[in-house]
């Protein structure tokens, strides 16, 4: 029996002790994303029954802490039950797993960097069932504010928006005279803003990702979280990469168990070339697996040490691209062409992972983090161990 990474995640992080019905749920919400995934593929949108069950399974309060209603997700001491509540949804549904990890990013944001009122205003509307994200990328008119017959709004839109379809509390980030800003926005009725029809990549197809034109809105100081530059502050900003890894950990390790289920049914599973493939697979997924893990608790340990935190998130997100890419590979090579044969569960996460893996500039955070070590002094083996006891 395949060793689900949902269904196994009580017992491998004792969260089912310590949170009893909502390791349940969350199980159960792993399991109908996986089951629904092929289907969401097909129509290039999440199942209805999906995006009901992310606000009934308690999912999109989860992040909030238990005074909100939620499970206390993004608290420095539940780091790990965070990775591995990614970890799951990377293994039921790569377009999940990246729209929950951009509703963590932004109720993150807007908790460290908002006010009181802003935040409760953010957990009331996500208790509603909204569902929040971060919009940062433009495109040929950058998103900023500018005054207006004297108000402040929005000229602009966003790009790359993931979510765009459905979430109706997304945090933007807008250009201003003072710098950078973040703007919490209220996009409920406002649908027609929204264009999916140049959303067409091969994989992620289902996260709804999109153009907004956000253009005539108008902002005051509540839609303003923080101050001009919090957004790329350090170490959150890079520090928390070690998330979207962890959810393309989830589909490594699902693709790894759909490669041996495949070897148990033809009957290779003696095969010496196959042994050998199995064996570099699981090395691949296991060594992610430590390097997500040291890096999620590295910066919830160890937030003040912001180079370290960031170094190591960015070897991990090198580490994470290298056994993503190194482990469909060897199953292609080791399935042959079924791997590529739709509706097969390996070709769908395949085509969905080699997608999610295009994150922004890596090359250059393997440099900056060669750069720190670098700049260290110190042995390899004490760079990262201030935390260790």
């Amino acid at each position: 029996m395949r060793a689900n990474t949902a269904t196994k995640l009580g017992d491998e992080t004792g969260w089912g002790k310590r949170h009893g019905i909502w390791s349940d749920r969350l199980s159960g919400f792993a399991r109908l994303c996986e089951e629904r995934a092929a289907e969401a593929d097909e129509a290039s949108h999440l199942s209805p029954a999906v995006t009901t069950a992310l606000r009934e399974a308690g999912i999109l309060v989860a992040p909030l802490p238990p005074d909100h209603a939620g499970q206390g997700l993004l608290q420095s001491s539940q780091w790990l039950l965070l990775h591995e509540a990614l970890r799951a949804f990377g293994a039921a549904d790569l377009s999940i797993g990246r729209l929950f990890e951009g509703h963590c990013n932004a109720i993150e944001l807007v908790r460290r960097y908002g006010t009181s009122r802003q935040f409760e205003d953010l957990a009331a509307g996500i208790r509603r069932g909204a569902m929040t994200g971060v919009w940062g990328a433009d495109g040929n008119k950058p998103l900023c504010i500018k005054r207006h017959e004297g108000r402040w709004q929005l000229e602009g839109g966003k790009i790359l928006a993931s979510g765009s379809g459905f979430l109706l509390k997304p945090l933007v980030t807008a250009s201003s005279e003072e710098g950078q800003r973040i703007v919490l926005l209220d996009l409920e009725g406002e649908d027609a803003r929204i264009d999916l029809s140049r959303w067409t990549p091969q994989g992620m197809r289902s996260s709804a990702t999109g153009s907004v034109d956000l253009s005539g809105i108008v902002i005051g100081d509540d839609n303003l979280i923080g101050e001009p530059g919090d957004f790329m502050r350090q170490p959150y900003f890079s520090g928390g990469a070690w998330r979207f890894c962890a959810v393309h950990l989830g589909a490594i390790e699902r693709l790894v168990d759909l490669f041996i289920a495949q070897l148990r049914a033809r009957r290779r599973d003696e095969d010496p070339y196959q042994l050998q493939r199995v064996a570099t697979c699981i090395t691949a997924a296991r060594s992610t697996a430590y390097w997500t893990k040291a890096a999620a608790r590295h910066l919830a340990l160890s937030s003040h040490d912001a180079e370290s935190c960031v170094a190591l998130s960015n070897l991990t997100r090198g580490v994470t691209e290298r056994a993503a890419l190194d482990v469909m590979e060897v199953i292609q090579r080791g399935i042959g062409l079924a791997s590529f044969m739709r509706p097969g569960p390996i070709e769908r996460i395949s085509r969905d992972l080699r997608t999610y893996l295009r994150q922004p500039v890596p090359d250059l955070a393997m440099a900056d983090a060669a750069r720190f070590a670098l700049a260290a002094e110190v042995p390899v083996r004490d760079m990262w161990t201030a935390d260790a006891n």
